[in-house]
C-alpha cells in the first residue's frame, strides 16, 4: 500500500514508519519543514511538504490510506494552539484526503476525550463513553473535536477510525527522560498514593493497531488500544524507574484535590513569567495522571485484530538497555 503519515517524526510517527517500510509499504511523510523533510529521508520514507497549521499548504498525493499522528501536545498554554493543529489542521487534512481520492484515514486520537472535568475515576468503560469536547483541558478538549470531526466524515468511500490509547510509553519517551532528574531534584511526587488501576499502552503497541486499522474495523468508528497486562499508576512508575536504575519507593503523595490546586497556581504563575513552557504541575496533568483510567479494548482485538505484542516486561527491558543520552521528547493521546 501507498500511505501517507502525519507526525513522522514524533516518538510514535517513528515507529509507525519503520514498521511500515518494514512490511514492504510505500511511505510518504508530512514534513512541514527541510529539517523535517531531511529526517523523513533518513528514515527511510519520502517527504511531502506541509503544515497542519496552513490548510493552504496540504496537497496531498494519492495514496491508499493516511496514518493521522500529528498532534499539538502540552500539559499547560493558550487554547488557540492545540485548536488551530489538533482541530482545525485535523479538519483540514480530512479535506486534503477526500480530495486526493485516499480511501482510508486512520486518526491516533487519545484515551484521554472520556476524561470529565470533576476528576471522576474511569473503570472499564467502552467506547459508548460521553467524551469532552468542552473539557477545561485544552488537549482533551481538542482531541476530542479533532475525533468528532474525523468519524463524522467517514463515507463509503472514505473510510475514517480513531484509535484511543491512553500514556504512551517506550524507550524514548519523554517520562523516562525527564524521571532520573526529577528523582534526583526530589521533584516527583505521587497524586493520591498512585494506588489506583490505570492503562497504558507501549508505543509498539499503538503502532500495531495503526497497521490493523490499515485493512480492519469498522468505518466511524473508535477503539480504544492499551497495553495486555493490567497494572496501577504506582507500579507502572515505580517499573520505568527501576528500568532506569531509580527508585520512586519514597516519594512523597499530594492528595488530588491539593495537587489540582498546586496545578492552578502554578498555571497562573507560567502564563506570565514563562508562557512557552509547561509548569512542574498542571490542571492538565493531574486530570491525566491523577485517578483511576482503566478503558476497555474488546473492540480493537475483535473487529481490528489487535492483539498487543509488546508486554511490560519486553518494554521496561528496551528502556533499561537505551542510552539515556540518546531519548528524544515524545508525543502523550
Amino acid at each position: 500500500m501507498k500511505i501517507i503519515v502525519t507526525g513522522a517524526t514524533g516518538f510514535l510517527g517513528r515507529r509507525l514508519v519503520a514498521n511500515l517500510i518494514a512490511q514492504g509499504h510505500e511511505v510518504l511523510a508530512l514534513a512541514r519543514s527541510s529539517a523535517s523533510a531531511d529526517a523523513v529521508r533518513q528514515a527511510g520514507a519520502q517527504p511531502v511538504r506541509g503544515d497542519l497549521d496552513d490548510p493552504a499548504s496540504l496537497q496531498l498525493p494519492a495514496a491508499d490510506a493516511l496514518l493521522h499522528a500529528a498532534a499539538h501536545f502540552r500539559l499547560a498554554g493558550a487554547r488557540n494552539p492545540y485548536f488551530r493543529t489538533n482541530v482545525e489542521g485535523t479538519k483540514a487534512l480530512l479535506a486534503a484526503a477526500k480530495a486526493a481520492g485516499i480511501g482510508r484515514f486512520v486518526h491516533v486520537s487519545a484515551g484521554a476525550v472520556v476524561m470529565d472535568d470533576r476528576g471522576s475515576p474511569i473503570s472499564g468503560v467502552d467506547e459508548s463513553a460521553p467524551t469532552f469536547p468542552n473539557s477545561f483541558s485544552n488537549y482533551i478538549a481538542s482531541k476530542a473535536r479533532g475525533e468528532a470531526a474525523v468519524l463524522a466524515a467517514n463515507a463509503p468511500e472514505f473510510v475514517t477510525i480513531a484509535l484511543r490509547p491512553p500514556g504512551i510509553w517506550g524507550a524514548g519517551d519523554a517520562f523516562c527522560a525527564a524521571l532520573p532528574k526529577m528523582v534526583k531534584h526530589r521533584q516527583f511526587a505521587f497524586i493520591g498514593g498512585g494506588d489506583y488501576d490505570y492503562v497504558t499502552c507501549h508505543v509498539d503497541n499503538v503502532a500495531e493497531a495503526a497497521v490493523c486499522a490499515l485493512s480492519h474495523g469498522v468505518g466511524g468508528q473508535a477503539y480504544f488500544v492499551n497495553d495486555p497486562e493490567p497494572t496501577t499508576f504506582r507500579a507502572f512508575v515505580s517499573g520505568l524507574a527501576g528500568a532506569l536504575g531509580l527508585s520512586v519507593d519514597r516519594a512523597p503523595s499530594i492528595p488530588y484535590r491539593a495537587a489540582w490546586v498546586m496545578g492552578s497556581v502554578m498555571e497562573a504563575i507560567g502564563n506570565i513569567v514563562s508562557p512557552s513552557n509547561d509548569p512542574p504541575i498542571s490542571r492538565s496533568m493531574v486530570r491525566l495522571i491523577g485517578r483511576a483510567f482503566v478503558t476497555r479494548d474488546d473492540r480493537a482485538r475483535a473487529e481490528l485484530g489487535y492483539v498487543g505484542k509488546i508486554g511490560r516486561a519486553e518494554g521496561l527491558s528496551a528502556i533499561g538497555s537505551r542510552p539515556r543520552a540518546r531519548r528524544h521528547g515524545a508525543e502523550r493521546v
